[in-house]
Parts: structure tokens; sequence; C-alpha cells
């Protein structure tokens, strides 16, 4: 049976800590949606090698980029459709759960606060800082999305197999409280089939 999961949830909530912990957990590939926008940016001539390029100067002039061209997103989206539906792959996306069917697709919950304070001790930024970054990034991507494919992200999580409030969890319980959910996922879905 294929396996796929995609991870999805607002800015800095662990969405890669977790993703590659599962990826490791179910033998599985690992691809970032964020890492093939890189790219993109990359093609562009922004300098994307910093593992925060998101949350740097340069990585917010590409999302205002995104904002006046949706192609951007459109083209990732359509690779990570075609990866997700014929790969066993694990992604992390804002979009995909919303564009496919197929998997097992889970939030990753938790407030603007906690997301910042994890973006203080990744990133060596301080919290206002970080707080700022967490709350655009967030905001414009909603935009971009209601805007292109007309659903509220962060609002709309009917899509979710999985929703994990990750307050107050370490990654290590967030990833359990996930390995848990796809286990569950998989074996009802074969349970089903037999």
């Amino acid at each position: 049976m294929l396996k796929s999961i995609i991870i999805s949830g607002p800015p800095a909530i662990g969405k890669t800590t977790i993703a590659k912990g599962l990826a490791k957990e179910f033998d599985l590939k690992y691809l970032s949606g964020g890492d093939v926008l890189k790219e993109m940016a990359k093609e562009e001539g922004f300098e994307t090698e910093r593992d925060d390029f998101w949350d740097t100067e340069e990585g917010m002039k590409f999302l205002n980029m995104r904002k006046g061209n949706s192609e951007f997103d459109k083209i990732v989206d359509k690779k990570l459709k075609k990866i997700f539906l014929t790969e066993d792959v694990i992604i992390t996306s804002y979009t995909l759960p919303w564009l496919v069917n197929d998997g097992i697709k889970i939030w990753l919950a938790g407030s603007q606060e906690i997301s910042a304070k994890r973006m203080t001790t990744r990133d060596h930024i301080s919290y206002d800082k970080a707080s700022g970054i967490v709350k655009k990034r967030y905001e414009e991507n909603k935009m971009i999305y209601k805007k292109l494919y007309g659903f509220d992200f962060g609002d709309d999580l009917s899509v979710f197999d999985e929703i994990i409030n990750t307050d107050g969890l370490g990654p290590d319980q967030v990833l359990e409280f996930a390995t848990k959910a796809v286990k569950n996922y998989y074996e009802t879905k074969t349970t089903r089939k037999s």
C-alpha cells in the first residue's frame, strides 16, 4: 500500500522535525515543500543557503514577490502533488492537504507565541523579531492561498485526519502522537480492504 503522509501547520511549529522523525520511523523519503520553493527562489537570484531563509529579509522579499506572481506556488504544488501521488513519501506542505485526497494528513496546531519562542532558539533571534516573522508569514501565506485556491489556511482544518496541539509538548511527544496517528490510519485502511 502506498504510504504517503503530509505534515502541515503554521510557520515554526516543528513540521520539519516531526516529518523527518516519521520518515525515519516508516522508512519514507522526506521532502519539504519549502525546499522546492527555495530552489525557485534561488533561480530568481535569492541567497537561499541558510536553513532559516524564510525568516530572513531575503525570504520576506521572496514572499512579497510570490504575492504578485502565483505561478511560483502553482509550479511547486504541481511538483509536490505528482511526487505525493506516485511515491512513498512524507511531505511538509502548507497547501497539499487541500489539493490531494490520498494519504494521511496531519495538522500541527499551536500558538504563535510558542512558535516564536521555538524560532528564537532555532534561529538565535530576539522574541520580538521572531514574533513579527511568525505573524507575517502566517498572514501572508494565508492571503496567498485564499487568493490562489480559495481555502482558509489555518481555519478550515476539515481536510485533516489528525490534529495535534503541540503547545506544552516536546518534539518527542509530538512525534509519538504523530507515529500513533499514522499507524492507526494505515491499520484502519488495511482492515477496511480485507
